[in-house]
């Protein structure tokens, strides 16, 4: 039998409050990993969490899905698995004499691509169209996807033997790239002495419903972001563009997922317009995995390279007052 669950911390009215709160029932570390996983759904996006072994990623993911009342499916990614694993495919139905499609995982709210980059580059690929489009494509028919539809990908970044690096336009199609980082000495004494954390995400309550979670991501978009604000946006894309260490800035899309993940992080704290700060919070978070660095003109460890960048963006760049 699972442990008890531990009572939610105190929330305040707004139901994203509710969300964060569910999820740090479960899930003991810092709570800025916990508000970017809710701003990921809140603002429509995916999220990959990036960090090494044992921090948590599975357990975070499994509680962000656990905590709104949707479909979820966890898929563990392994180099034998195939497209068609994940999306369906076509059967022979001998009494119709016709083919049935049978629908696969990905026809779930919430997907868990555990080590996704454990899997080929053509299995990765399999994803493009559904982390796009909100649909998938098997044998010439269209099918579309269930609203809200989140990806949930989590990899280990050091471990090379028997991985897939993500391409740069899969990566393109996560809002959101987390690393959760090693907890605090008191936080780590509290993993310890605890129960199983992850044991207890299983079966953790839902705090939102689906239709909350569709009804937050509509308010998302009428987060009031002035026009010195928009500048701010385009002042820190243009530095990633200028920048002699990045081959390849941010694009436009990028500016305009910047945007959006500010809206989502101001909403988690129920406001209904953008600070400096929200641009800020979520700035290495959405831009950096979006860079393409000079490795001649910039020598880190590759997990930390594009992070130092924009830090060193977000230091250089004037705040509107």
């Amino acid at each position: 039998m699972p442990s008890p669950i531990p009572s939610p911390a105190p929330a305040g009215n707004h139901p994203a409050d509710s969300l964060i709160a569910n999820i740090r029932r479960v899930f003991i570390g810092e709570e800025s990993a916990v508000r970017l996983a809710a701003t990921t759904l809140l603002a429509r996006g995916h999220l990959l969490i990036e960090d090494v072994p044992g921090i948590g990623k599975t357990l975070l993911g499994v509680a962000l899905a656990r905590s709104i009342d949707a479909s979820f499916k966890r898929i563990q990614f392994t180099n034998d698995l195939l497209p068609s694993d994940i999306l369906g495919l076509s059967i022979f139905n001998p009494e119709t004499r016709g083919f049935e499609f049978r629908r696969g995982p990905i026809f779930n709210q919430i997907i868990l691509a555990d080590e996704i980059n454990r899997t080929t580059p053509k299995t990765q690929s399999a994803l493009l169209e559904a982390m796009s489009d909100l649909r998938v494509t098997v044998d010439g028919q269209t099918y579309p996807l269930p609203v809200p539809f989140m990806i949930i990908a989590t990899q280990n970044p050091i471990e090379y033997h028997g991985t897939f690096p993500l391409p740069e336009a899969q990566l393109d199609r996560f809002l959101i790239r987390l690393k959760i980082g090693y907890p605090s000495r008191s936080d780590e004494a509290r993993i310890i002495r605890g129960a199983d954390y992850y044991e207890q995400a299983q079966v953790l309550p839902p705090a939102l419903t689906a239709a909350d979670v569709v009804a937050l991501q509509r308010a998302v978009d009428a987060v009031r972001l002035d026009d010195a604000l928009l500048g701010y946006i385009l002042d820190l894309v243009q530095e990633t563009r200028a920048s002699r260490a990045i081959k390849l800035g941010v694009s436009p899309r990028g500016a305009l997922l910047l945007r959006r993940a500010s809206q989502a992080y101001a909403l988690t704290f129920g406001r209904d317009y953008v600070t400096p700060d929200d641009i800020q919070a979520v700035a290495v978070p959405v831009l950096a995995h979006r860079l393409i660095i000079d490795s001649q003109s910039y020598g880190l460890v590759r997990i930390h390279e594009s992070d130092a960048l924009i830090d060193e963006i977000l230091h250089r760049v004037a705040v509107p007052l």
